[in-house]
C-alpha cells in the first residue's frame, strides 16, 4: 500500500478524543510509509491528520475543490495540494490517488464520499480496502444500519462483512495488510432477468 485516503469532518467535532484519534492516525500513517491523501484543508480532523503526518516527515497529497480552497482553509504545507473544478473531480482524484480508504468521524461529506468508494466496490469498479475508525462508538449506529439493510435484502453479507469498523489503530492496519477483497457485484445477472 502506497497511499491511503481519509475522509474526516473539516470541523474537529465535539470531543477531544476526535483529535487525538486524527493525530494518532496521522503519525501511524507516517510511520507505515504511506502517504496521505485528503481533502486539502488545514482546519478540523482534516488539517489534524495532515499536520500530524507533515510532523513525522510523511507525504501528504491534498485535493480541493477551487470553491472551497478559501472556504476550507486549503493547506499551504502540503507535499501536493491539487486544486479541481468541481467536488465529483475531486472525488475522482482522490480515488485515483488511492490505495484504501478510511472515514474518521465527519459529517455529510464524509459520508458521501465513503459510501461512493463503497458502491464503487460493490460494483466490482475497484477492490480496495474501506473501513471506519469508529472513535467513541462514532460509527456503531451505522455499522447497525448497514447490518439492517443486509438483513432486509438490499446489501448482501459477503459486501457487508468487507466493510471494517473498529476502534483500533493497530486493528485497523493489520486488516488493512491482510485484506482480501471478496466483494461480489451485486447487480442483475441473466438468471435474475429470466425469472421476471
Amino acid at each position: 500500500m502506497k497511499s491511503l485516503c481519509v475522509y474526516c469532518g473539516s470541523s474537529s467535532g465535539s470531543r477531544p478524543e476526535y483529535v487525538e484519534a486524527a493525530k494518532a492516525f496521522g503519525t501511524r500513517l507516517a510511520h507505515e510509509g504511506i502517504a496521505l491523501v485528503y481533502g486539502g484543508g488545514k482546519v478540523g480532523l482534516m488539517g489534524t491528520v495532515a499536520d500530524a503526518v507533515l510532523a513525522e516527515g510523511g507525504r501528504v497529497i491534498g485535493v480541493i475543490p477551487r470553491q472551497l480552497v478559501e472556504k476550507e482553509v486549503a493547506h499551504q504545507g502540503l507535499s501536493e495540494l491539487h486544486v479541481v473544478e468541481t467536488m465529483h473531480q475531486r472525488k475522482t482524484r482522490m480515488y485515483e490517488l488511492s490505495d484504501a480508504f478510511v472515514a474518521l468521524p465527519g459529517g455529510f461529506g464524509t459520508m458521501d464520499e465513503m459510501f461512493e468508494m463503497l458502491t464503487w466496490a460493490q460494483l466490482g469498479l475497484h477492490t480496495y480496502p474501506c473501513a471506519f475508525l469508529d472513535v467513541l462508538g462514532f460509527y456503531s449506529g451505522l455499522a447497525a444500519s448497514m447490518d439492517h439493510m443486509v438483513n432486509e435484502g438490499f446489501v448482501k453479507r459477503i459486501q457487508r462483512d468487507q466493510v471494517w469498523f473498529g476502534g483500533s489503530i493497530d486493528a485497523l492496519f493489520d486488516w488493512m495488510k491482510h485484506y482480501e477483497s471478496t466483494f461480489v457485484p451485486k447487480w442483475i445477472t441473466a438468471s435474475t432477468v429470466d425469472s421476471h
